[in-house]
């Protein structure tokens, strides 16, 4: 398992939009109860559905083993999903706030 095409770009998105916030950006986001709230109603909802769709026993979606860290928590989603997940809402709600912001 290299991870190379799954892990890697989950990884790197990730410190991609932390780097945003923090560098550039700097709505401060991450210091909201409002977005941290966010975040667990979204994770939650995520893992029962990637959970359904992923399931070793019966997925509906299959990955590339060989992509992955080899990872799965819970219910066994790779854990590059909510990497992604992060990235994808974070990303989305930064560029909301950036935009709504008076410059």
């Amino acid at each position: 398992m290299s991870g190379l095409g799954y892990t890697v770009p989950a990884v790197v998105s990730v410190v991609a939009v932390v780097a945003l916030e923090l560098g550039r950006l700097r709505t401060g986001l991450f210091r909201s109860g409002a977005y941290w709230i966010t975040m667990v109603i979204v994770f939650a909802f995520q893992t029962v559905v990637d959970g359904r769709l992923t399931k070793l026993s019966a997925p509906v979606v299959s990955y590339d083993p060989h992509q992955l860290s080899g990872l799965r928590i819970p219910f066994d989603i790779p854990v590059e999903d909510f990497l992604f997940g992060f990235s994808l809402i974070t990303a989305t709600l930064l560029l909301w706030e950036h935009a709504r912001s008076p410059r």
